[in-house]
């Protein structure tokens, strides 16, 4: 079974910066594409960043030019850098993976930006 564990949340104040990581690990088949998505309270899980096997990027508008996703496709794992953080972004951060066949989600990871 395929798993993903995620880590890098905690609390930050407005304006710092976080680094959420995750690492798939198990059987794979292939994954093209590795992301993040967050659900805030009261709000639909979105998309913040993908990145594909080729390195293409796709970003959440609220986030561009604060966020940065980085992948590597031998350790299958995904990263994304966040800074210049807002309140707003304080939500439960889901790691992503998609398979030609299957998608994984990690567990969640909290990020909390104080004002």
């Amino acid at each position: 079974q395929v798993q993903l564990v995620e880590s890098g949340g905690g609390l930050v104040q407005a304006g710092g910066s976080l680094r959420l990581s995750c690492a798939a690990s198990g059987l794979i088949f292939s994954i093209n594409a590795m992301g993040w998505y967050r659900q805030a309270p009261g709000k639909q899980r979105e998309l913040v960043a993908r990145i594909t096997n080729s390195g293409s990027t796709n970003y959440v508008d609220s986030v561009k030019g604060r966020f940065t996703i980085s992948r590597d496709n031998a350790k299958n794992t995904v990263a994304l850098q966040m800074n210049s953080l807002k309140p707003e972004d304080t939500a439960v951060y889901y790691c992503n993976a998609n398979s030609p066949v299957l998608s994984y989600w990690g567990q969640g990871t909290q990020v909390t930006v104080s004002s």
